[in-house]
């Protein structure tokens, strides 16, 4: 298992938790903040971890109750090399989290999700299916929806055995997504926080799947799951926060402008000088919006 270095721990100082798998693989989370508040859910994408929201997580837990998970594959969690990385399998990871982490201690509150990338879609295949118990949602560069579009650069690293190779022989995802998706240069220890889960080939697998499991067609093993989860969007109760980096190479302001469509009455920020990783390059604005949105 991956363990935080020394240096790293000033940026992210927060307590490990694990849950168990029916396969036995752990599913790292971060657990701040008091029980019996309202919980916030942060769900990270590719190829982040928790460690995105560790801003967001200091800023709300000493009031709120602040849950986020890293995918198999991704951040402290398990790295399982045999294992089917798909939409479902992570909807169904952070489903097992809830139903035995969260919901024992939620009474009749309800907890607020935010969302970035591939966060987007399996954070809120989250919320479809237990909408019951949704409050509001902070939507961040993300797609919970089918789309024809998919950028260059992306599709590249979905090129049968090319991609995987470049992803997991050379890092071709996460080493540059820590220039390509900001704006500003991130210091020196922030880009080995983002990388220290993704420091060799086998580390890298969940980097390469996620690319692969990006369902461009209804041939694709994930692409009713997704279209299932596009359809109950509209249907999701609670207000919506669209929060958006508008320099953004892959999730540009064209999937900003199919979430107003499903929600044109939600608060929305788009945010001219930030890009993928939003919360890096304007991590003071978007923690005020977030802030004030969420209380």
């Amino acid at each position: 298992m991956i363990e935080i270095p020394s240096e790293l721990k000033s940026e992210y100082p927060f307590k490990s938790h694990y849950l168990t798998l029916e396969d036995n693989n752990l599913l790292h989370y971060v657990d701040e903040g008091p029980k019996d508040s309202s919980p916030i859910i942060m769900v990270h994408g590719n190829p982040t971890w928790s460690f995105f929201y560790r801003n967001l997580i200091r800023k709300f837990s000493p009031e709120r109750r602040v849950i986020a998970i890293d995918h198999i594959g991704c951040g402290l969690s398990s790295k399982p090399q045999s294992y089917d990385y798909t939409l479902e399998n992570h909807i169904q990871n952070i489903s097992k989290l809830f139903k035995e982490v969260i919901l024992p201690d939620l009474g009749d509150k309800k907890f607020d999700l935010i969302v970035h990338d591939w966060g987007g879609a399996i954070g809120l295949g989250l919320a479809t299916r237990f909408s019951e118990h949704l409050n509001k949602s902070v939507i961040m560069n993300t797609a919970a929806y089918t789309d024809e579009f998919i950028p260059k650069r992306i599709n590249l690293c979905k090129i049968p055995i090319l991609g995987e190779r470049l992803v997991r022989h050379f890092n071709a995802f996460a080493w540059p997504a820590t220039f390509m998706a900001v704006e500003k240069p991130l210091s020196s220890i922030i880009k080995r926080g983002y990388l220290l889960p993704y420091n060799n080939y086998k580390n890298r697998i969940a980097t390469a799947r996620f690319v692969m499991d990006i369902p461009m067609g209804p041939k694709h093993p994930s692409w009713k799951t997704l279209k299932d989860i596009e359809e109950a969007l509209p249907n999701l109760p609670g207000e919506k926060l669209l929060l958006w980096g508008e320099k953004d190479f892959c999730f540009s302001p064209h999937f900003y402008e199919r979430w107003k469509k499903f929600y044109p009455n939600a608060e929305t920020c788009l945010l001219p000088k930030a890009g993928h990783y939003l919360l890096e390059d304007e991590p003071e604005m978007t923690t005020e919006k977030i802030t004030g949105f969420l209380q």
